[in-house]
């Protein structure tokens, strides 16, 4: 029939014709069929009707839309059935709620999301084969629904199928490598799991071999279950629990035997570490379960991830850090420590916390002076490190961070040096994001915070050196913004680091010229005071003995103080006789150094006599070599075809050597930059 009707709507002509004989054959031959049946043994009368092509096109159309408002009806149903079915899956009505899927797949049975639905809340009523076929089903509906990939490697999971499981993620990957971090935390799910099954059988072994560290585990784990004991029998009783668990089987046991169900079960152990802990007994109980989960959490992966399941544990932990009582928060660093030093705690703690709030908590440990401050800053870096720490935070600071931070800065010299220098460096990284460094480069508090750090250590070098090294770093990163608020401090800035030029320590020096390149540019005033003190002569000495970054810096900042001032230009020719340095420089492999050597001496042959001094020397075959040249960066050869244009044009006797190289269509088509400056 199909075939007959997409004849009849062909626009071939013979086509048509021999679709409407079929036709005809085919109403004749129902006829003849019907004609049989339709004679009486009365009169031999036979009732038929031909129909004719029309009608019977019209009845296939009229088939057509009643299939498909069949088809439209059956769809409002299944979707108020899967409304009906997510209502009582938010519930926890998981049975209703595959009751209601169910009904909708009766009536539309290719509904994809109806499958996925049904087999996660088969996953929550722990049937698992149902599961995986509703999730097979699926994938027949949609080859690409990644959601099914996910339940049925949840499913697989649960049943230990680990190379299944692994396998569904690895199907989800492929089709959706956006969801990377998705398939990291599902695969770190399975190694735990099977870590944790292998680690399970082997205690088993142990304890029925008569293993007697699984008798002292089980013992105190009975006796800490004992109720209405006093804090200190519990307290007691946890610390003698972590000096029994001393290796990865006595972990594996402690988990085996329920230990982590200890808050959950002992209202007395609840109650007293959620306490204020203002009495000496609810500050020994926290220490003792601060003590506890780290001997049991220790490289142990499973553990950690059981632990901050712990609703209690979760919410505590933030608490915990902000008690003020210096050996919780010494404990609590150290558990925390067990997390950050590795890639999947890290993903544990951004799971479970909201990381960003963190950042103020662990930053209020800056000023004391024991270990706990360096231990909160190495938290902080991991941390910070994290592309989840960046997602929770928006990009931007939280509410708090920037003014404590500016408190900090202003108080340098009573607080933790080392700490605060770690301090200032995790929030030039956060500067990465264009909304935190916005919001530090308008701060103008933070930058007179920055600027008076970096007058105490002018007025006494033996003070906040790491700190002053790391403001550098920092102020260079804000620098990449353009606000009024730097433009207003461009002078104070310029000038501090103008000071720090002549520091006996390499790396401040190197920072502080970072510093002026940066700044120069926003502020005129800025630029001629920096002239005015010889900041020229000082970036010639630098060239001529400083390293790879400080020459860069040095040399960039020639190039911004050329390009407006002619007392500049003036002075770079005086204190370079003959150009000796920039030669040099260009021939350097760096086409960062090549191509800023060229500008600026293409901007010093305005100075009388500067093109002439250059006679006799390869500059003419150097700039050549660049102009003509394939560098990767093509201001290598826009800055030296500029710099050989002005050359002939200040001195026509370079014509001369750049004829007998053959250069002068290069210098031909350099004329065009020449004009454009």
């Amino acid at each position: 029939l199909a075939n007959l009707v997409q004849g009849l709507s062909s626009a071939d002509p013979a086509v048509k014709e021999k679709a409407i004989a079929e036709t005809e054959k085919k109403l004749h031959d129902q006829e003849t069929t019907k004609e049989e049946d339709s004679k009486t043994t009365v009169d031999r009368t036979v009732i038929n009707t031909r129909p004719s092509v029309k009608a019977f096109l019209a009845a296939l159309e009229k088939d057509a839309k009643e299939r498909a408002q069949c088809k439209k009806r059956n769809e409002l149903l299944a979707n108020a059935l899967k409304e009906k079915g997510n209502e009582a899956f938010r519930k926890g009505d998981y049975a209703t709620a595959i009751q209601r899927y169910t009904e909708g797949l009766e009536k539309l049975k290719d509904k994809q999301e109806l499958y996925t639905n049904r087999a996660q809340a088969y996953l929550k009523m722990h049937e698992y084969e149902k599961a995986i076929g509703d999730c097979e089903w699926a994938l027949k509906c949609n080859e690409k629904c990644i959601k099914a990939f996910f339940l049925m490697g949840k499913a697989h999971l649960a049943l230990q199928h680990y190379s299944e499981s692994r396998q569904c993620y690895e199907k989800l990957l492929q089709t959706a490598p956006h969801k990377q971090s998705l398939f990291e935390d599902c695969m770190s799910e399975v190694n735990l799991e099977e870590k944790r099954r292998r680690d399970e059988e082997r205690a088993m072994e142990e304890a029925e071999s008569g293993n007697l560290a699984a008798v002292s585990i089980k013992e105190l784990l009975q006796k800490l279950g004992r109720p209405d004991q006093s804090i200190l029998y519990y307290a007691g009783g946890i610390r003698l629990l972590a000096a029994a668990v001393t290796g990865c089987t006595e972990q594996t046991l402690f988990r085996t035997n329920n230990g982590f169900s200890l808050l959950r079960d002992n209202e007395a152990v609840r109650r007293g570490f959620c306490a204020e802990r203002s009495s000496s007994a609810e500050v020994e109980l926290s220490v003792s379960l601060l003590l506890l989960w780290q001997a049991v959490c220790s490289g142990n992966e499973v553990n950690q991830h059981l632990l901050l399941a712990d609703p209690a544990v979760n919410a505590q932990l933030p608490e915990l850090l902000s008690s003020g009582v210096a050996e919780i928060q010494k404990e609590t660093l150290a558990l925390i420590s067990l997390y950050s030093e590795n890639e999947n705690g890290r993903r544990l703690l951004g799971k479970h916390q909201d990381l960003s709030s963190w950042l103020q908590i662990l930053m209020r440990f800056v000023p004391y002076s024991d270990a706990r401050a360096g231990s909160a800053m190495a938290i902080l870096a991991d941390l910070t490190a994290e592309a989840r720490f960046t997602s929770q935070s928006g990009g931007l600071l939280p509410p708090g961070v920037l003014p404590l931070f500016t408190q900090l800065l202003a108080s340098a010299r009573q607080v933790n040096q080392a700490a605060l220098a770690c301090c200032v460096g995790i929030m030039g990284k956060l500067c990465a994001a264009v909304g935190t460094r916005g919001q530090l480069a308008e701060c103008r508090q933070c930058w007179q915070a920055c600027l008076q750090l970096l007058d105490q250590y002018l007025s006494n070098p033996a003070q906040c050196q790491e700190c002053v090294f790391a403001v550098l770093g920092l102020m260079m990163n804000l620098l990449l913004e353009s606000n009024v608020v730097i433009q207003g401090l461009a002078v104070e800035i310029s000038g501090r680091c103008m000071s720090l030029l002549g520091d006996k320590h390499g790396g401040i020096v190197t920072r502080a010229t970072g510093v002026l390149s940066c700044i120069l540019p926003a502020d005129s005033s800025a630029l001629q005071a920096a002239v005015q003190g010889g900041v020229v002569k000082k970036m010639i000495k630098f060239l001529r003995v400083g390293g790879e970054l400080t020459s860069s810096y040095a040399l960039r900042t020639l190039c911004i103080c050329s390009r407006s001032s002619r007392q500049a230009q003036e002075e770079l020719v005086k204190a370079d006789p003959r150009f000796s340095v920039l030669l040099k420089l260009l021939d350097s492999e760096d086409e960062r150094l090549v191509g800023n050597a060229a500008l600026c001496l293409g901007q010093c042959l305005a100075v009388p006599g500067a093109a002439a001094s250059l006679l006799g020397s390869k500059v003419v075959m150097t700039l050549l070599k660049h102009a003509g040249g394939d560098a990767a960066r093509t201001s290598v050869q826009e800055n030296s075809a500029i710099a050989l244009g002005k050359l002939c044009v200040a001195e026509p006797r370079h014509i001369l050597q750049l004829r007998k190289l053959n250069g002068l269509a290069i210098l031909s088509s350099s004329m065009k930059y020449v004009h454009s400056t």
